[in-house]
């Protein structure tokens, strides 16, 4: 009959258990479904299926972390586009989209309102504005839509009205606008009243924004560390197509 060697030389390891003669079987077998080898006691698990591991379709998560692989297309996405999705972002678009379809009969509307801090107008701001007009899509842009001597506050109401959905160009000058109840800040609780809002995090981060406005950091939006603004503008498009 096989004698145990814990007297002599312990258990205490998955390797000492799985090698004594008189426990091995019985160890050895609930130890091997962790991963455990008989040469080795570290544990060698494998990563489960549903994690991915550098996929180049990955992006993130509000939150920062890992999400699906860009490999969806919406009902609204045409045959013939390139622009693929995560499911994350699918999900945070659908309501928007079902606000512009039911808008769309609608006369005279702006397909986009564009939210952006007073700091950004002539740069990134204005960036996205000629991306999104070189898709024919039309954009409420306070640069060219507030005339000389017009009510500015005014203006803004209007264009708030007259627009499909909103778009709020988040970046570091924003953060900074926001705190001090600006006009950026009366436009965006309009807009977040609404299923018309889409978040555009450009040069920071959710965590970031979620510390300035955590009402607007629970809304998923597109970030441009995760895609070229080019492609930001072109799914925008696509989402007001109708």
């Amino acid at each position: 009959m096989a004698r145990c060697t814990a007297p002599v030389r312990g258990h205490r390891s998955a390797a000492a258990a799985a090698d004594c003669p008189a426990c091995g079987s019985r160890y050895g077998r609930g130890y091997s479904s962790y991963g455990y080898s008989r040469q080795s006691s570290t544990p060698s698990y494998s990563t489960p299926s549903y994690f991915s591991s550098g996929s180049s379709g990955g992006g993130r998560s509000r939150g920062g972390g890992s999400s699906s692989p860009r490999t969806t297309k919406p009902r609204w996405s045409s045959a013939v586009s390139s622009q693929f999705y995560t499911t994350e972002e699918v999900r945070a678009l659908t309501p928007i989209r079902e606000t512009v379809e039911k808008r769309a009969s609608l006369p005279d509307l702006r397909h986009i309102f564009l939210c952006h801090a007073w700091d950004d107008r002539q740069g990134v701001a204005k960036e996205l504005y000629d991306l999104l007009v070189s898709r024919d899509v039309s954009v409420w842009f306070s640069e060219n839509d507030i005339g000389l001597g017009e009510p500015f506050l005014r203006a803004i109401d209007k264009g708030l009205a007259k627009s499909r959905v909103g778009i709020v160009l988040v970046t570091p000058a924003l953060l900074k606008r926001l705190p001090a109840a600006g006009v950026a800040d009366k436009e965006l609780s309009v807009l977040l009243a609404r299923d018309q809002l889409v978040p555009i995090v450009h040069n920071t981060t959710y965590e970031a924004l979620r510390e300035v406005s955590p009402m607007l950091a629970s809304r998923n939006g597109l970030d441009t560390a995760e895609m070229p603004m080019a492609d930001v503008a072109a799914k925008l498009a696509e989402l007001v197509a109708v």
